[in-house]
């Protein structure tokens, strides 16, 4: 679109606005990632953003945007001479692909210039154009978890370093880094969510005026982009200048003592690891400073980095709610707040509300002040609702918290936790859904054989990423060359092509691109028997700690998951498959238990949601996961039937785990002999933790022993989806 939206035409993101504002200010706060729901104008602010940014002054012909007034002195292109006269651009805003390639990102050598001349050239990537501009990644969630690596160190480290293919090149890369995803789509790993500076949620707004006037200003846009721009020129004018005045103000900053004990108090009090969010705390809160034409940080600057910079390092895991207590940040603040501090904390909030007009720079450049959240615009002539709100403004909370799914009520069970479906009409309600145990670090289970599906850390397969295994001729496009096997198919040919002694003369039958395996990840569908022998002895809280194990390490290795639940006389799917496991997490926690068992519906209903799965996503391998004692009460012949539908998975070549739960010093053994007709293992709870595990290795008096040991009673079949433990030990869950 040539015409980006106006940033100060949008409505209603207060948060979102101050969040990109703040990186425009100081891009070393580390980014910013926005968590929201679809349609919520995250790709639209952050393309508007970009038109805001002041021009560059750029070294001609530098292909890495080196400044000519501080030329990077290590630039590949280089050196270049300090003070030389350069051109003026805009700058850039990149975009990252979630399909992107490791060697798009960080760049690689050039190919053609190195078969050609015989020269080694670095092609740079989009790393080295995003330098000085923004990166922006939407759908960063889905993204490969070697690119976010990649991509948020050279945030942190302002520099990108690659060393591949006889190729040694360091380069600058500074950028304002800008991530988007939907939470609905699955959520990134607490390590990788620690190194975005800030965070910030956002939601359609659910007043009826707000949503109006969203809807006038897109549609006018719509129709004629450049009159709807030139209508918000001045606006877009005066962003500019403060952006510009911001940035000239903040080496003058002071951050007291007083500050830094308030923000090193709040990071403590909220257990957030590691002293990257401090830091974090202490580069937003002086951009906050500046952004109001201040030159000293206040407690509300303090407030208001914790508010942006903390909520998504306290999620320690993925069901874990994102968020802050307030109460609790005030009375931290309070507590560590010196006297100076104190006394002019109230007036410096109201200060805050109405900033020096006199600002940084050219006036400070103002843009119109927001007006408060409860007085919608109407109209174009109440534009200062669309601008963010000034730092004494408290972060609304916006945690798109969904409800899970009520239990449906039914009779109640007898003393032996079995129900009779036909008593179960005007029976009293159930009794409450069992908590949770607590989740532990749960075994590794695999899909067998070598997939082609999309990137994750589970199953084996043949991926774009990971360690070379060998050399093949190109299928269509040539993807990335294997030199080694390309000269070696070459040479026997050269005497025959008359180059002998000249050169290599290469010829497309002798390019050779690389095979790589890495890992994959899988659909992992849950069958989770909700009968009322689950809930005999209280062991659904067992079993829900047990799968609640297996979502975190479905979550940590990239999946997607579903669950199918069976109980009573019918199965249904408690939750399709999704890349979100919290969603599931909810799903499980309000699980209901009751009546008979019918395991024939529950695995007939799996298979329908493999079907129907395989249609949208072939490449990717399923992992039925059934979580159940093995009995089959529900229906006609329910023991028959149960063993057919086995068997009508099994046929599939679906692989299986059946997750025991039978308990008690008797066992029957029914969810061995269920294992068996789905060509799969059983795993008991017991045996279900990695810890376990372990130990069953070093009680072994040998390395063969003790595999063996760690993997019973895993049938010889070659479905068989128990991975190697002593692999597994070395693998951090």
């Amino acid at each position: 679109m040539s015409i980006p939206y106006p940033f100060t035409a949008l409505v209603g993101m207060r948060d979102m606005q101050l969040g990109l504002l703040l990186n425009s200010v100081n891009p070393a706060i580390g980014g910013v990632l926005i968590r929201g729901e679809k349609g919520t104008a995250k790709s639209t602010a952050v393309r508007a953003l970009s038109a805001l940014l002041p021009r560059l002054e750029v070294v001609p012909g530098c292909r890495f945007s080196c400044d000519p007034a501080a030329p990077d002195p290590g630039c590949p292109d280089g050196p270049h001479e300090s003070g030389a006269e350069g051109f003026s651009r805009a700058a850039h805003m990149v975009e990252l692909p979630v399909g992107a390639s490791e060697d798009r990102l960080v760049g690689a050598l050039d190919i053609e210039r190195a078969l050609s001349e015989g020269v080694k050239a670095f092609e740079p990537g989009l790393l080295a154009d995003a330098h000085r501009g923004v990166l922006y990644v939407d759908e960063v969630n889905l993204l490969h978890d070697h690119l976010v690596d990649l991509l948020l160190d050279a945030a942190a480290m302002g520099s990108s370093y690659v060393e591949r293919e006889g190729v040694s090149v360091r380069h600058a890369a500074r950028f304002l880094l800008v991530g988007t995803m939907n939470p609905e789509e699955g959520e990134l790993r607490p390590q990788l969510l620690d190194r975005f500076g800030l965070t910030v949620e956002v939601s359609a707004s659910r007043e009826t005026d707000e949503r109006v006037e969203v809807v006038r200003r897109r549609l006018a846009y719509d129709a004629d982009p450049a009159g709807f721009a030139a209508g918000w020129a001045a606006e877009e004018d005066a962003l500019r200048r403060r952006i510009a005045g911001a940035r000239e103000l903040l080496p003058q900053v002071h951050l007291g003592d007083a500050a830094l004990r308030q923000i090193a108090a709040t990071c403590a009090a909220f257990e957030v690891d590691g002293m990257r969010a401090d830091l974090v705390m202490a580069r937003t809160a002086t951009a906050l400073a500046a952004w109001s034409g201040r030159t000293e940080v206040t407690a509300e600057d303090v407030r208001q980095a914790a508010l942006l910079a903390l909520p998504h390092r306290r999620r320690r895991n993925p069901f874990d709610a994102p968020g802050l207590d307030e109460d609790k940040l005030d009375e931290t603040l309070q507590q560590h707040a010196g006297p100076e501090e104190g006394e002019d904390e109230g007036d410096g909030g109201d200060g805050d509300d109405d900033p020096d007009p006199d600002g940084p720079g050219d006036g400070g450049g103002q843009p119109p002040q927001d007006g408060p959240p409860e007085d919608p615009p109407e109209g174009d002539s109440q534009r200062e609702t669309s601008l963010p709100a000034q730092q004494s403004q408290t972060q609304d909370e916006r945690q798109d918290q969904r409800a899970p799914v009520p239990p449906p009520t039914s009779a109640g069970n007898d003393e032996n936790g079995e129900q009779d479906e036909d008593t179960s009409a005007g029976a009293a309600p159930e009794k409450p859904a069992a908590p949770a145990s607590e989740p532990f670090r749960a075994r590794a289970l695999t899909v067998p054989g070598l997939g082609e599906g999309a990137s994750g850390n589970r199953s084996r397969a043949r991926t774009a990423h990971g360690r070379t295994t060998g050399a093949r001729k190109p299928r269509g496009t040539l993807g990335r060359l294997h030199v080694a096997a390309t000269v070696q198919a070459a040479a026997p040919h050269q005497r025959a092509r008359g180059r002998e002694g000249r050169g290599l003369l290469l010829r497309r039958d002798d390019l050779r691109e690389v095979v790589r395996e890495g890992r994959e990840g899988n659909l992992v569908l849950f069958v989770v028997d909700a009968s009322g022998s689950m809930a005999a002895r209280q062991r659904m809280s067992a079993v829900k700690g047990a799968v609640l194990s297996l979502l975190l390490d479905a979550y940590q290795r990239r999946d997607k998951v579903g669950m199918v639940t069976f109980r009573r006389a019918e199965a249904e799917v408690a939750l399709p498959p999704t890349s979100s496991v919290d969603a599931a997490a909810a799903r499980l926690e309000s699980l209901p238990t009751g009546g008979r068992t019918p395991l024939a519906a529950g695995l007939l209903r799996a298979r329908e949601v493999l079907r129907v799965e395989h249609l949208r996503d072939p490449a990717r391998r399923p992992l039925v996961v059934t979580v159940t004692d093995g009995r089959a009460t529900g229906g006609a012949e329910p023991v028959e039937r149960a063993r057919r539908a086995a068997r009508l998975l099994a046929a599939d070549g679906t692989a299986s785990v059946v997750l025991d739960c039978e308990a008690g010093p008797v066992r029957l053994g029914l969810a061995g002999s269920l294992a068996a007709e789905l060509g799969g293992t059983a795993v008991t709870l017991e045996e279900l933790r990695a810890e376990a595990v372990t130990d069953l290795v070093r009680h072994a008096t040998g390395s063969t022993r003790g595999h063996a040991a760690a993997t019973a009673p895993a049938p010889p079949s070659p479905d068989a989806t128990a991975a190697p433990p002593t692999k597994q030990n070395r693998r951090a869950a």
